[in-house]
């Protein structure tokens, strides 16, 4: 054999990965894949060991995001898959490219329920693209790049790939291969014609910007674009920072905390384009909006994974292939329509009044901190949050004025915000990351703080405090008004608890401490953690 031939298993992956120009992968080591481990051993991957799968998938997720790359994430057997099941199914609803690696018992001992033993296909088969078992080490190479293709192409999402301990072990006799190119996706010109002439004879269109695959420039030649032909510009469930909210045309985000007028837009638009993304129950409230009004979905999947409801054209194409298409069709501004001008001046005045904090009053004023963020923070802030009450503040306070500038989780899962902010301030560390939490939203996946102290990340976590699942007890209130149930949270000094990680921590509890604290916090040259206590039990929307 030669010496490429007798590289085991594991260490062709970990090869193949460096082919494929993955920079970073995230992880939470185990004895079953040490082979590929020993593998990175020296290499340029960058390696980030996280504290929990949850959190370490949750990075991967954050990445490829931020990035458009597919994100990497390794677990071991049985109980690291099963912690890191959450980031699997975000990654599926959020359709973002995910490779998961996961170690497994030695191939002989399967089917006797041996120590963690987990049947990955059973249990990650209906949220993941596809879910592959690495049986024979000459495949390892081109189970990998099957695999980062697949996450990519069409409409992104996890894929998983089971590694046998014992099969990482053996000599292969495969090599690293080319890595599969993913194209984008061209419209037809025919039916960006259609989708051109149906908005010519629109009086009320409406389009809504959604999905994976956006890029600066694209956001430009929207923005641009939607002038042109006075086109309102919507934005799906944490997705608003497709566009760049200064635009005259953006007209806010649906989903939770959506303005009545947006929603009224949805609902009595004669043409809604869907753009990246689809008819979903959050952006259409349950089910309600736009029930039959003419709709156009474009985006990369042919099978509509997600939509519910009417489709009158469907293009198969990439947002930015049609949206540069489409630029060039209609190179003229159209002429104005009084009434199409008036539709667009209206949704766009109501997004302004919505996004305009107010005082709320109280020791700590969420309003006055918010216009405080607003003013102070960059323009190219990155902001992360989890799920619950407390993501409503920045969705409609602190505006994106960039591509990949908000991660958010569209499936709802808590504990999402600080691992993002993490794998943020890696990946972009010139620039502001700032995590917006709950307090139960916080204690998710806060241990990843020692991740970020161990890799010099610096984001500013923003911990807001009311002892209380928020969400929960919101809707207890409004359901079983006075029978509040396993809502009530009593927490730590969130900023104590910052500190003994090695992190900057403080503690807030009145408005006019609130500057001051978030300068020493943003100078502190380390991750931080501003506790922003309020009143307990106090609901948290704004």
């Amino acid at each position: 054999m030669t010496e490429e031939s007798t590289r085991s298993a594991g260490h062709l992956i970990a090869d193949q990965m460096v082919v494929a120009g993955v920079r970073r992968v995230f992880c939470v080591p185990g004895e079953s894949y040490l082979e590929v481990l020993d593998g990175l051993f020296g290499s340029p991957i960058e390696i980030i060991t996280c504290r929990q799968e949850g959190g370490a998938g949750f990075m991967a997720i954050a990445h490829a995001r931020l990035t458009g790359e597919a994100g990497i994430v390794m677990v071991t057997r049985g109980p690291g898959a099963t912690n890191v099941s959450v980031a699997v199914h975000t990654a599926w609803q959020d359709a973002t490219p995910l490779v998961l690696l996961v170690g497994l018992i030695p191939s002989e001992h399967r089917g006797r329920e041996a120590f963690q033993e987990l049947d990955l296909v059973a249990f990650l088969g209906s949220t993941a693209k596809a879910v592959f078992v690495l049986d024979d080490p000459d495949d390892a190479a081109m189970t990998l790049d099957r695999a980062l293709a697949l996450a990519a192409e069409g409409r992104p999402g996890p894929v998983v790939i089971g590694l046998p301990e014992d099969v990482l072990e053996r000599a292969s006799h495969g090599a690293v291969v080319a890595p599969t190119a993913v194209g984008p996706v061209a419209p037809d010109p025919a039916q960006v014609a259609d989708v051109h002439t149906a908005l010519a004879g629109a009086r009320r269109p409406l389009l809504v910007v959604g999905g994976d695959g956006w890029d600066a420039a694209t956001a430009a030649r929207l923005a641009e674009l939607s002038g042109r032909l006075t086109l309102p510009v919507a934005a799906d469930f944490r997705s608003y920072d497709h566009i760049d909210n200064d635009s005259p045309t953006y007209v806010g985000p649906l989903g939770f905390g959506r303005t009545k007028r947006l929603a009224d837009m949805m609902d009595t638009t004669d043409l809604l384009i869907l753009l990246g993304g689809v008819r979903s129950d959050v952006m259409s409230d349950s089910y309600r909006l736009a029930t039959d009004v003419p709709t156009v979905m474009i985006g990369p999947d042919p099978e509509c994974i997600g939509h519910s409801g009417r489709v009158d054209r469907h293009v198969v194409a990439d947002p930015a292939a049609f949206v540069a298409a489409l630029t060039e069709l209609a190179a003229e501004p159209a002429a104005t329509d009084p009434q199409r001008a008036d539709w667009l001046a209206e949704g766009r005045a109501a997004y302004l009044r919505d996004a305009t904090p107010a005082a709320e009053g109280g020791e700590l004023d969420l309003g006055a901190v918010f216009e405080w963020l607003r003013d102070r923070l960059p323009r190219d802030t990155i902001v992360t949050y989890g799920a619950g009450c407390h993501a409503a503040w920045p969705t409609r306070f602190l505006p994106a004025h960039g591509v990949r500038s908000v991660l958010g989780p569209k499936n709802g899962t808590m504990g999402y915000g600080v691992p993002a902010a993490v794998a943020a301030s890696l990946e972009h560390p010139d620039r502001q990351v700032v995590s917006v939490a709950g307090d139960g939203c916080f204690l998710m996946n806060g241990q990843e703080l020692a991740t970020a102290v161990a890799h010099r990340a610096r984001p500013l976590i923003l911990v807001l405090d009311n002892s209380l699942y928020g969400t929960i007890a919101l809707h207890q209130k409004v359901h079983h008004p006075g029978r509040p149930v396993a809502t009530a949270l009593v927490n730590p000094d969130f900023g104590a608890l910052a500190r003994a990680y090695g992190a900057y921590g403080e503690k807030v509890e009145r408005t006019a401490d609130f500057p001051a604290a978030l300068d020493r916090a943003l100078s502190a040259g380390t991750a931080a953690v501003l506790h922003l206590v309020m009143d307990p039990g106090r609901l948290l929307p704004p």
